[in-house]
Order: C-alpha cells, then structure tokens, then sequence
C-alpha cells in the first residue's frame, strides 16, 4: 500500500510527488498525459528563463522518481474508500494508498462522480473547482486537492508551490507532527 497517491503529474502533482517521496512516504504518481501544461510555453517560472511546458512536466516527473515516487502512466478510472484508505483503479491496474492528493487540472469528472464537493472557478476558463480548506482538505477524509483543480491560480510557479504546501500537509498528518523539508548547501 502506498502512503500517497497523486493523480496528475503537472506542477502541482509532481511537486506534491517530489516532497512526498524525498520525505520517505510510498508515493505513486500518475499520469494521464492530458495536462494543460503539456500546452504551455513558460518565461516567467521562478529560476528557469524559459521552458516548454513538455520539458517542465517530464523534469518534475524525473525529480519524483529520483526521490524514488513510482511513476504510473495511466488514467485513474475510479477512487474507493476501503478499510485502510482507497483503492485506486486504473486501466493499468489497481493501486491502494492511505491519502490521495488530487492535482488534476481542468479535470473534475472523478472527484465529482466519487462525491467530492465543488464550487465554482474563479480563474478564465476554470469553471469547476473542487471545494477544499486552507490544507488542501476536500470533504472526504484522506483525500486532498492541490493546485488548478482546488482552485489555485493556473500558473506553474504557483500549483507547483500549492502542490508542494498540500504534500508537506499530508505528511505532517502521516507523521503525527509539522514536517519541515530544509536542505543546506553541500560542501
């Protein structure tokens, strides 16, 4: 069983999945290859001049898997509460974790079909968003929302950090204290 499972591997998805492994928790992070950001040409993301937004994708799901988050190309169908946390069913198969963090961009069909409550978008061209608290919260327990998709701005700087916030949020709750990640120059 995995701690966290993301579904969606844009910035806000990835982020979430770079945090969540590199702080030890069983990440699984799954891509549909949908995202708008597959679209997106980027010059004004913090600390990189310019970048595709392909290249910025495939980049935060190599920096995931360095940290050792399972990569899943597929589509999840279906999200089930079980005993233990959820089940996940994709057309690659089925996958349990404790916590799922959605990051699935414009999309909003499977929060919605799993109960999730909604609200509407305050952003051009976002007209569903899913309706969470200040940590990421939806009203289902153990699952969260980070991102386009929980109502953040859709610039990647921001869904990267909003990913980012939310994952340190879910470990924080898996830990049972505030977890801090804060690296230090290398000598």
């Amino acid at each position: 069983m995995y701690d966290i499972a993301i579904i969606g591997a844009g910035p806000a998805g990835a982020s979430a999945a770079i945090f969540a492994a590199k702080a030890g928790k069983k990440t699984v992070l799954f891509d549909s290859d949908k995202g708008m950001t597959k679209r997106a040409w980027v010059e004004n993301h913090y600390g990189v001049p310019e970048i595709s937004g392909p290249e910025l994708v495939e980049t935060g799901k190599k920096q995931a898997a360095k940290f050792g988050a399972e990569l899943v190309e597929a589509q999840v169908t279906d999200v089930q509460k079980t005993d233990g946390g959820f089940r996940l069913e994709t057309e690659a198969g089925s996958y349990e974790a404790k916590h799922v963090i959605f990051a699935t961009g414009l999309a909003t069909d499977l929060a919605e079909k799993i109960g999730l409550r909604t609200k509407p978008g305050t952003e051009p061209r976002i007209k569903t968003v899913l309706d969470v608290d200040a940590n990421g919260k939806t009203n289902i327990d153990g699952i969260w929302a980070a991102g386009t998709v929980a109502g953040v701005s859709v610039h990647t700087i921001i869904t990267a950090g909003d990913g980012a916030k939310v994952a340190i949020n879910v470990i924080s709750e898996l830990n049972g204290e505030r977890y801090v990640d804060h690296d230090v120059l290398k000598k």
